[in-house]
């Protein structure tokens, strides 16, 4: 197993899209710079001012960029054949899917965390102690914050390799993440009453603030979830689509 994971890690550090990938989530940083700066100067002429915090409102550059890593790990093998040599490698494809799901898990964890704690220090020391609704609690009351857009990032790399590992398709895979994330929650809200919260609740973007326990996930009403309903349907994502991604593997010729 050893072997398999050295060899996913040598791939995933070969392809040049990884790179981009993170350089667009790494782009949080900055927009997050840009975006306390031009609130902090409008409090200044107001004299207070709520606004979202960048970690926040830019969460969802980092989830599709590193998304993209997730799909390209297994979608750039089967364009370009390599898939062929992969599973001559590594027969049993179980195991030639965990290691790709491991190896994508860290590397998005470890990301995802590093730009959203820089984009959190930064902003705050931006914001020093101007009126800023996003720079009225401590680090350690927005830590579950932070943790549970970190883990939702991961998740949805490893939905985009499991979709990835089903569909063959990087267009299909990443269209089906970004329906997922934008257009599915939307059409929840749309539901009959009381399946519309219920529904939303499960919705990925939600289940972060309920992880959370943030009081803005109040706004779904008698379907919030506990914090760890809402951390086991968050990493079902993961499970569900690995698991369907496996399926199709197995059943199809490369």
């Amino acid at each position: 197993m050893r072997m398999v994971f050295s060899s996913e890690w040598l791939k995933l550090r070969s392809i040049a899209s990884t790179y981009h990938a993170l350089g667009s989530a790494a782009l949080m940083v900055v927009l997050g710079m840009v975006w306390t700066i031009y609130v902090s100067s409008l409090a200044e002429e107001r004299g207070s001012l709520r606004a979202a915090a960048p970690e926040e409102g830019f969460l969802p550059l980092v989830q599709i960029s590193l998304a993209i890593i997730g799909v390209l790990a297994i979608t750039s093998e089967h364009a370009t054949g390599m898939i062929r040599a992969s599973l001559t490698a590594v027969p049993g494809r179980g195991t030639f899917l965990v290691g790709k799901a491991v190896v994508v898990g860290v590397v998005t964890f470890a990301a995802a965390h590093a730009i959203l704690l820089v984009t959190y220090v930064s902003a705050r020391l931006i914001a020093g102690d101007r009126p800023l609704g996003f720079n009225d609690t401590g680090f350690f009351d927005d830590l579950p914050m932070l943790f549970a857009s970190g883990v939702s990032v991961t998740v949805l790399a490893l939905v985009g390799l499991g979709l990835g590992a089903a569909t063959r398709s990087t267009a299909a895979a990443i269209v089906s993440v970004v329906v997922m994330l934008f257009v599915l929650p939307g059409i929840a809200t749309y539901l009959p009453e009381p399946w519309n919260s219920r529904v939303a609740s499960l919705m990925l973007p939600n289940l972060v603030p309920q992880i959370a326990g943030d009081r803005l996930s109040s706004r779904l009403g008698d379907g919030l979830l506990s914090p760890a309903m809402a951390f086991t349907a968050l990493i079902s994502y993961a499970l569900v689509a690995l698991t369907v991604g496996l399926y199709f593997l197995k059943r199809r010729d490369v």
